[in-house]
């Protein structure tokens, strides 16, 4: 019985290790994708709600997504083509949740301040 407890206790271990979120990994994503366009990095972070940052962040980082490939200024940029395959490949799906994760614990009301690594 206890060893059948055990298993079951670390099945459910790993299994839910991976699904949360990180904040470390949501830096490391802003700190190689977003800063390329948003040098100012505390200011754009800090400058929305948790809330709003909850709503862009809603379904996989769809909103935020979609605000980036309808903005003029985006379109614009050098590497427009790549960062628009980033934005709709599972690239960016997969690391939304860690980007969200940064992006909410770093808010305007959060009181929170990241760290320069």
């Amino acid at each position: 019985m206890k060893k059948v407890l055990f298993i079951v206790f670390s099945i459910f271990f790993f299994i839910s290790i991976p699904t949360q979120a990180a904040i470390y990994k949501g830096q490391k994503v802003y700190s190689k994708v977003c800063m390329q366009c948003h040098t100012d990095g505390e200011s754009f972070v800090s400058n929305k709600k948790q809330k709003e940052w909850n709503s862009l962040m809603k379904n996989n980082g769809n909103s935020l997504a979609k605000l980036h490939l309808e903005s003029e200024n985006f379109k614009k940029e050098v590497q427009y083509e790549t960062y628009k395959k980033y934005f709709e490949g599972s690239s960016f799906k997969k690391k939304s949740k860690h980007l969200k994760q940064f992006l909410v614990e770093y808010a305007k009301d959060s009181g929170n301040v990241p760290a320069c690594n």
